[in-house]
């Protein structure tokens, strides 16, 4: 037995919500799309289960937080579905896909075809046996990727109540989770290998002032070390963690954050997979054309640094699903996915966002001191590549994005730390730079605070000298002959 679909999106995370929003804005017709997901849900809003869903009054529960109400866009309700004609198979795994036959076999045996394959199969969480360690299966060690996760994530903080927590992990999960600890009246410390928290994104001074605050709320930090093996009771329940540098820490709940995998494992030695992801085109499509990938699953040209990325974020996802159905059911109209990475997160007061590449030199601005309004840039090769800002406006974080993504030149590093946010509002007040990759190819007209605003492209410069200097020797030609005849 099986059936057949126009459309099948494999994976039920946030990337397919907003894929199937898109379809329905773009005309599919009922019965011509699926979404195939191993969770019993229907596609929900994955950043809060670290927020919302851990606080001890109020937490958030499904249906409150289904795609797509995270862009403030419609919820996305099991009956949303239905009333659009939309198939959910929930609850399935697909074990096989054959690309070539355009089909997917489920756990349960049944065959379904499609004519356009879009994978969001998402990641999977990094498990500590992958490094040797022992001790997952213990009932209150927690992983947090998914729904099932934060139940018993939830189920474990409400028994473990004033008791102790170790976190290991200093990225995102380990953050985010620690803060929602803290709510919850549990002692927590944090173990994580790097001299300091969320390591591939922060400077050690943006990570110093986070780190101060979580110390102010009774986080200890223990540093450069990794977790070696659990102690455990009669029950199989850990009761302390043993890290490498020697030190033994009591625990009552383990959370473990220690990253991510693309769930690829489906297509490999069928599509073409590059830095751990599908690698897909500025349409978001793979090796194959029939289908796309999107999401975490897919490696895409980050057009404004000219390589190929893979990114972990729940903005990515929501984007480049949108994308790729564009440019399934409208090709001629859908240019290239021209996205700028973008990252951000709420914890405690703070809410930071961040746009670009932290790489380069580094310029930091604003109140570090009092921790309520501060930033950094980063400048890669004399043009800005990345922005941070902590505790701004809507304004203000639409203007360091506006001006990340312009990638303007840069000539005075010490003038852009003067000018911090201002320097980002002079340049989109301009709306003139030109964007640029290796060496600009435009007259520099201007400069101000350290930025060089580019008014006159250097081509059409060129172009209007050559009308010059060609009706120029047009005019002695005409000269010279008249001259030559009187002669």
């Amino acid at each position: 037995m099986g059936r057949a679909f126009v459309y099948v999106i494999l994976g039920g995370g946030v990337a397919a919500g907003y894929a199937a929003l898109e379809f329905t804005r773009r005309g599919v017709s009922d019965g011509e799309l699926c979404i195939i997901s191993e969770e019993p849900v229907a596609p929900y809003e994955r950043p809060a289960l670290s927020k919302g869903f851990l606080l001890p009054e109020a937490p958030a529960r499904l249906p409150s937080f289904h795609t797509c109400v995270g862009a403030n866009d419609e919820k996305l309700t099991p009956k949303w579905y239905k009333e659009h004609g939309i198939e959910l198979v929930l609850g399935t795994r697909v074990k096989s896909v054959d690309v070539r036959r355009k089909t997917l076999l489920s756990s349960t045996g049944e065959t379904i075809s499609y004519k356009i394959l879009i994978i969001a199969t998402g990641a999977r969480a990094l498990k500590l046996e992958e490094f040797g360690v022992e001790g997952s299966d213990a009932e209150n060690v927690c992983y947090l990727r998914d729904l099932g996760d934060a139940n018993r994530l939830a189920t474990t903080i409400k028994s473990s109540s004033n008791g102790n927590a170790v976190v290991i992990g200093g990225g995102y999960i380990g953050m985010e989770c620690a803060a929602s600890l803290v709510i919850n009246k549990i002692n927590v410390t944090m173990v994580f290998p790097e001299a300091h928290c969320m390591a591939r994104l922060f400077t050690p001074k943006i990570a110093s002032l986070y780190e101060d605050y979580y110390r102010a709320k009774g986080v200890k930090f223990v540093k450069g070390t990794v977790l070696t093996s659990f102690e455990f009771d009669e029950n199989k329940k850990v009761t302390a963690v043993n890290l490498k540098d020697g030190n033994q820490l009591p625990a009552d709940l383990v959370v473990v954050g220690i990253g991510i995998r693309p769930n690829t494992s489906l297509f490999e030695g069928q599509l073409t997979i590059e830095k751990g992801g599908i690698k897909v085109n500025s349409k978001m499509q793979s090796s194959d054309s029939s289908v796309y990938a999107i999401g975490d699953v897919a490696t895409f040209p980050v057009k404004i640094f000219g390589e190929m990325r893979r990114l972990e974020h729940v903005d990515s996802a929501r984007k480049s699903a949108r994308h790729a159905v564009s440019a399934i059911m409208e090709p001629e109209k859908t240019g290239e996915f021209d996205y700028l990475p973008f990252f951000y997160s709420r914890v405690f007061a703070f809410s930071w966002q961040f746009y670009g590449d932290p790489a380069g030199e580094v310029m930091h601005f604003g109140e570090y001191e009092d921790g309520k309004s501060f930033g950094a840039y980063w400048v890669k090769k004399g043009y800005l590549v990345g922005s941070f800002l902590e505790g701004g406006s809507k304004e203000d974080y639409e203007t360091i994005s506006k001006a990340t993504q312009l990638k303007p030149a840069v000539t005075d590093l010490e003038a852009l730390g003067r000018e911090g946010l201002g320097f980002a509002q002079t340049v989109v007040s301009q709306q003139k730079v030109t964007k640029v990759k290796d060496v600009p190819s435009s007259e520099m007209v201007r400069q101000s605070s350290g930025v060089v605003m580019m008014e006159k492209p250097l081509h059409i410069w060129h172009a209007a000298t050559g009308v010059v200097v060609a009706a120029s020797v047009a005019a002695f030609a005409f000269w010279y002959g008249r001259r030559r005849r009187r002669w």
